[in-house]
């Protein structure tokens, strides 16, 4: 299981933690999500075996905000 931290730019309110939260954790082999608002960061624990960072980053994207 990875753990990584993702800078995200955009987030501004509930909807978008409800947003980002509901396409990366719908992603096969993400275990957890959690959406730090205040501080534009998005915590992900993942299986590497089933899904790349490079998914759960364009998943953050096709929603509508920036990956830094």
């Amino acid at each position: 299981m990875a753990n990584e931290t993702i800078q995200v730019q955009g987030m501004s309110c509930q909807h978008c933690v409800s947003s980002v939260e509901g396409a990366v954790g719908g992603l096969d082999g993400v275990d957890t999500v959690n959406v730090h608002l205040q501080e534009g960061k998005v915590d992900v624990s993942f299986d590497e075996g089933k899904v790349k960072l490079n998914d759960i980053t364009e998943a953050i994207e096709d929603q509508g905000y920036d990956v830094v």
